[in-house]
């Protein structure tokens, strides 16, 4: 494996072997995560039918945000995203801080999704949980290391699975509700109010569920910075960037219509998970195995673009100047190696910490990313509303351009701020949100310094340069 510290020309920079395919598979499941097929039972659970309404309100806000984000994008691709953009909108400080904070995000989705994952291949093969974390781990560090390519083959086969199951899930929902199930013990729509109305617990209980469900669709960004490392950046994101809409309507709002409008939202049991319980009740014999299938191809599908996504915002940030300068360094393939090592590693640490640990911290550990993708939101938006100005004065024209510029941009900042103030009211939200609030303060500190510090480093060698002429 030839490395190459990649120098400041970009004459080595980072590999561009994603195929098109690629690029639209990890569009696709960047909003399709296990949390969809086992968690949205404790949305359903908080809501009740009226759930279909925090999908609206959630999946609207993620529809603007991308729609912005693939403005920037498209303008100009950069496998740092809306960490480089904010750099650029809001001063060096806005970009350390969100990049460190969506980098901290990632490296701790690996624990939680290789410790799912053990748990299924321990009821299936037995063993310990730990060693079949640490195998799933070292497996798909080894296929991230290989190439860009490599990960995008597996993430393709890993999406087709998770599209294929909903789809499915939707096509038997849609036959049980028109009763063409000869086995179903469920049919029609009148689940959609049949327990207590469509809005049992009040308008309330719908805000509560959207704050669960807003950050399901945590990754439908990754693919701005998938997209880098393909030969037509501009045009991944921007297919990505116009069909993000249908994607979340078919595989969010479609499926999770199908579950409220067949069983009774009070009789879901969390533990179980939604999609299994409604293919028990369709008459789907093994539901329970395939199911853990689906379950474990989400799961892994989630922790290689979790190693992926964290690599290469730690690269980023190394070419910035923001991180130790070791984590530039390449591969010939264009791998940065030791930004996966690194995030790999200490990914699982924290995987050995939720076994060692005592439950409460590890618990308090996983809630200071519990706004991290609110304060990502609010980052691209306030870039957006900057750099468009510019784009506007060079009279450039990206080929995504964001609707109704600025008003549907203040509109997704006024509902970010609605969200974060909520999680502070609501006493379930509050220590996710005051933990995240920590942790940002903290970043936002260390962006100030570095700032401060580059300034007075670049006025010495201005001064230094005009004492030599």
């Amino acid at each position: 494996m030839a490395i190459t510290d990649k120098p400041d020309t970009g004459e080595h920079g980072l590999g561009t072997s994603l195929k098109p395919r690629h690029v639209t598979m990890i569009s696709i499941a960047g909003v399709i995560g296990a949390g969809l097929f086992v968690g949205s039972a404790n949305a359903i659970a908080t809501a009740g039918p009226a759930v279909l309404l925090a999908y609206f309100f959630a999946g609207t806000l993620v529809i603007l945000v991308m729609r912005m984000l693939g403005e920037m994008a498209t303008a100009n691709p950069d496998t740092g995203s809306f960490s480089t953009y904010a750099t650029r909108a809001l001063g060096h400080w806005a970009g350390f801080s969100v990049g460190w904070l969506y980098w901290w995000f990632w490296v701790l989705v690996i624990p939680v999704e290789a410790t799912a994952a053990a748990a299924i291949l321990t009821n299936w093969l037995g063993g310990a949980q730990w060693m079949w974390a640490l195998i799933i781990v070292v497996a798909l560090t080894a296929t991230n290391l290989i190439s860009v390519g490599n990960y995008g083959e597996f993430e393709f086969w890993f999406a087709l699975v998770k599209v294929v199951a909903i789809i499915a899930f939707i096509g038997l929902g849609i036959a049980a509700i028109l009763g063409w199930l000869p086995d179903s013990e469920v049919s029609g729509v009148d689940q959609l109010w049949a327990s207590g109305g469509f809005m049992p617990l009040g308008f309330g209980a719908v805000i509560a569920a959207m704050l669960t469900t807003m950050f399901s669709f945590m990754g439908s960004e990754i693919v701005t910075i998938a997209a880098a490392e393909s030969k037509d950046p501009a045009k991944g994101i921007t297919r990505a960037t116009n069909s993000v809409i249908w994607r979340i309507s078919i595989f969010y709002f479609g499926s999770i219509f199908v579950i409220v409008t067949l069983v009774p939202w009070n009789e879901l049991d969390p533990a179980t998970g939604s999609y299994q319980f409604v293919l028990s009740k369709m008459g789907i014999p093994h539901a329970e195995t395939i199911m853990d299938i689906v379950i474990l191809t989400a799961v892994a599908s989630c922790l290689n673009s979790a190693l992926y996504t964290a690599s290469r915002m730690l690269y980023s940030l190394g070419e910035r100047g923001d991180a130790p300068r070791a984590v530039k360094k390449i591969t010939a393939n264009g791998v940065p190696w030791v930004a996966v090592i690194a995030s790999m590693v200490l990914g699982f640490l924290a995987v050995v910490g939720n076994y060692i640990l005592p439950e409460k911290l590890f618990t308090y550990l996983l809630a200071t990313t519990g706004a991290v993708a609110l304060f990502v939101y609010l980052a691209i938006a306030s870039s957006q509303l900057v750099l468009r100005r510019q784009l506007d004065r060079d009279g450039e024209r990206p080929a995504v351009r964001m609707w109704l510029y600025p008003w549907l941009t203040y509109l997704a900042i006024g509902f970010i701020v609605f969200v974060l103030v909520m999680m502070v009211v609501r006493p379930e939200q509050r220590s996710s949100i005051l933990l995240s609030a920590v942790l940002a303060a903290v970043t936002v500190i260390g962006g100030i310094i570095v700032q401060r510090r580059n300034t007075r480093r670049d006025k010495v060698a201005a001064r230094v340069s005009g004492d030599s002429a």
